[in-house]
C-alpha cells in the first residue's frame, strides 16, 4: 500500500449502508439476510433453463458481497404517495449520490422513443473481481441478460435493462495513489498514478489525488460520475481535456473480467489489444472493468472563470456576433488553457460559461480584449454583462472553500448520513432524475472555423430551433501536443484531432418518472421538443459531413454510429470483440458488435 493510500474500507461502506437501511424511508433497498433467498420474478433466460431458487442461493453463498432483491426506490411512493416516506423518496431523487446508493435507480429515467429506465430483479452487490466473475459465469450458464451499474450515469440507458441480472459495483470503492506505478510486465521506471476501483466516483478520486496528494487526474466535471467505468471506457472528456487529453489517454492499466469469467490484466505489455480497445471502445463491451490505473499530472496553479451574457438586439446583430466569435475562437480560445461552454440561444444571447487554467486574470482579459473592443464598436447593437474570477486550483474540489467563498455554486449533500465533503455542482442539478426529449451532438472540425460566415449562418439557423452549447474541451484540435500524442494511442475516432469544438443540443426535464402517476412524461411536449432538437441539429449535421461524435454523449438514434464513434478504428475493434467475446455476451446499445 502506497503512503498516499486513501481507500474506503469495507467497514466504512457497510456502516454507511447500514445507516441507510435502518431508516424507514430506505428499507426497500434489499434484504441483507444471508440465511435464505426468496426469489423475485425470474430474469429472461435466453434459450436455456432458468435458474432454480437453489441455484440463486448457491450464487449468493459464493459471494464476498451479496445477492440482492431489487426494487425501484419509487415503489414506496407508488404505494402511498401522501406518506412521509414517499415525500422523502421524492426529495432524495434529486440527490445524485442517493441515486447511486440504490441498485434500482439511474440518473436518466428515460428517453422518449428509446427506453424507460428499468429495474433488474436481482443484483450482485460485488465487493471484488471474484464476485463479478461469479456473476458473469452464472449469467452465461443460464443465458441471463447482464447489465452493469457503477453510478448509473449512462445517458443511453445501458446501466439498466428489464428482466436482467445487475452487477452493481457501488461497494468497490478502493482508491490508491501511487508515487511510481509500474504496469505489470514493464521494466520501465514508474510514474505517478492513481488506481480506482469500479464503484469510485470522481469526487473521491479528486479528493485523494488533488486534496491529499497535490496532483491532478483527468476525469469528469460532475462529482458523482464514476471514475472507473463507462466514462473512461467511452474515452472520457473532462473540463480540462484541451490540456490533459481524454481519460482513456491517461489509462495505464485495467483489471477486467472477460466473458468467460477470466480476470485479466490489460496494459501495453499484457493483452495489449484488449488494452487498446478498452481505451475508448465503450463501457460494457469487452468485459467488466474492476479497476483502472490512470496517470496523474502536475497540478495547475490557478483556475479561472469567464462568465456572462452578450445579448444582440436584432437577428442581424446576433448573426454578426456569432460570426465575430467564430473568427475570434481559433487563435484565442482553441488551446490548452481553455475549457467548457459557450451557449447559443433562440433569444439571440451568447452565454459564456468558460474556464481557464494557469492564466492570471489580467492575461485572460487581455486575450478577450480584441473581442470586447469589437463589441464596443457596435455598442448600439449589444448589451453585455461579463465577470472574470480566479481561484487557486488546489481548491477545485474542496467543499469548504466553495462554501466559504462561492456557496451558490455547489450543493452539499444534505443527508446526515452523507460522508464529509460530499457535494455536487448546482449546474448539474439538471442531470439528476433526467428524462430526455432530444439529445444530439457533433464535433465541429477546425476547417469549419476557417469559413466563419458559413459556420455563423449554420449556428444562427440552428439556434432559431433550440439552444445549444459549444464545448471547447470535448475536441482535440488545439490541445496540448503531449495530450494529443497519448490520445492517438487510443481507439477514439481520429476525427477528434481535427475537431476544434463539440456541439450539444439537448431538451430534457427532471422529475419525470415513467410509470409513476403524476410524474409521467407529457407525450405532446416530448414530441414537440424532440422535433425542435432534430431540426436544429439537422442544420449543423449538414454543415459538418463526416465530422464524427463523442460516443458517451451522443443521440440514442445516432446514424452511422460505428463510423461516428470510431471511424477507421471500428474494424479492428470488432476483431478484438470477437476474440474476447465471441458470443457477444456483453452487448449494449450502439456498442462494438451490437449490430449483429
Amino acid at each position: 500500500m502506497d503512503k498516499h493510500d486513501t481507500r474506503w474500507t469495507r467497514r466504512t461502506v457497510l456502516k454507511v449502508a447500514g445507516a441507510l437501511a435502518s431508516t424507514p424511508a430506505f428499507g426497500w433497498i434489499a434484504s441483507t439476510d444471508t440465511q435464505g433467498f426468496t426469489a423475485p420474478p425470474t430474469p429472461i433466460s435466453l434459450g436455456k433453463s432458468p435458474p432454480e431458487p437453489s441455484d440463486w442461493q448457491a450464487l449468493k453463498e459464493s459471494l464476498s458481497g451479496n445477492l440482492l432483491e431489487v426494487q425501484s426506490p419509487l415503489e414506496i411512493y407508488k404505494a402511498d404517495p401522501s406518506s412521509t416516506a414517499a415525500k422523502t423518496v421524492m426529495k432524495n431523487m434529486k440527490n445524485p449520490f442517493f441515486l447511486e446508493e440504490q441498485p434500482g435507480a439511474t440518473h436518466t429515467t428515460g428517453w422518449v422513443g428509446a427506453f424507460d429506465s428499468a429495474v433488474s430483479p436481482r443484483a450482485v452487490a460485488a465487493e471484488n473481481a471474484a464476485d463479478i466473475a461469479a456473476a458473469v459465469t452464472f449469467a452465461r450458464k443460464y443465458g441471463l441478460k447482464l447489465v452493469v451499474k457503477g453510478t448509473g450515469h449512462d445517458y443511453l440507458g445501458r446501466s439498466s435493462a428489464p428482466n436482467s441480472l445487475l452487477v452493481w459495483t457501488h461497494k468497490m470503492r478502493d482508491i490508491t495513489v501511487h508515487d511510481a506505478f509500474v504496469p505489470a510486465g514493464s521494466r520501465d521506471a514508474g510514474i505517478p498514478a492513481v488506481t480506482v476501483a469500479a464503484g469510485s466516483r470522481w469526487l473521491e478520486a479528486y479528493d485523494a489525488v488533488t486534496n491529499h496528494a497535490g496532483r491532478y487526474v483527468q476525469g469528469g466535471g460532475c462529482t458523482s460520475v464514476g471514475a472507473c467505468g463507462g466514462f473512461i471506457l467511452g474515452s472520457g472528456f473532462g473540463a480540462l481535456s484541451k490540456r490533459f487529453g481524454t481519460g482513456a489517454g491517461s489509462m495505464l492499466e485495467a483489471e477486467v473480467v472477460t466473458a468467460n469469467g477470466d480476470v485479466l490484466i490489460a496494459n501495453e505489455y499484457q493483452n495489449p489489444d484488449l488494452f487498446w480497445a478498452l481505451r475508448g471502445g465503450g463501457g460494457g463491451t469487452f468485459g467488466i472493468v474492476t479497476k483502472l490505473t490512470l496517470m496523474t499530472h502536475e497540478l495547475p496553479q490557478t483556475l479561472g472563470g469567464f462568465m456572462g451574457k452578450i445579448y444582440a438586439k436584432s437577428d442581424a446583430a446576433y448573426q454578426k456576433l456569432i460570426e465575430e466569435f467564430i473568427r475570434f475562437y481559433p487563435d484565442h480560445i482553441n488551446n490548452e488553457n481553455w475549457g467548457e461552454t459557450v451557449k447559443f440561444t433562440p433569444d439571440s444571447t451568447l452565454e459564456l460559461g468558460l474556464i481557464f487554467i494557469d492564466l492570471p486574470e489580467q492575461e485572460a482579459r487581455k486575450i478577450w480584449q480584441p473581442f470586447m473592443e469589437w463589441l464596443d464598436a457596435y455598442s448600439a447593437d449589444y448589451e453585455r454583462d461579463i465577470e472574470i474570477v480566479s481561484v487557486p486550483f488546489k481548491d477545485y474540489w474542496n467543499m469548504d472553500f466553495w462554501l466559504d467563498n462561492y456557496p451558490a455554486l455547489i450543493q452539499q449533500d444534505p443527508r446526515t448520513s452523507a460522508p464529509k465533503g460530499q457535494f455536487w455542482w448546482k449546474t448539474n442539478d439538471s442531470a439528476v432524475s433526467e428524462y430526455m426529449y432530444g439529445y444530439q451532438s457533433r464535433w465541429i472540425p477546425l476547417t469549419n472555423f476557417h469559413n466563419p460566415k458559413a459556420l455563423a449562418k449554420s449556428f444562427f439557423d440552428a439556434s432559431r430551433h433550440w439552444s445549444f452549447k459549444l464545448y471547447v474541451n470535448k475536441a482535440l484540435a488545439g490541445a496540448a501536443p503531449e495530450a494529443v500524442e497519448r490520445d492517438r494511442q487510443t481507439c477514439i475516432n481520429p476525427a477528434v484531432f481535427d475537431a476544434a469544438a463539440w456541439v450539444l443540443m439537448q431538451a430534457s426535464d427532471t422529475d419525470i418518472f415513467p410509470g409513476v402517476p403524476g410524474y409521467e412524461p407529457d407525450p405532446v411536449k416530448a414530441e414537440a421538443l424532440a422535433d425542435r432538437v432534430a431540426a436544429g441539429m439537422a442544420v449543423i449535421r449538414e454543415a459538418t459531413p463526416g465530422a464524427g461524435n463523442y460516443a458517451n454523449e451522443a443521440d440514442y438514434h445516432e446514424p452511422d454510429w460505428q463510423e461516428a464513434f470510431w471511424g477507421m478504428n471500428y474494424p479492428r475493434l470488432l476483431t478484438i470483440k470477437k476474440q474476447y467475446d465471441p458470443t457477444d455476451f456483453f452487448s449494449t446499445h450502439h456498442s462494438v458488435g451490437s449490430e449483429s
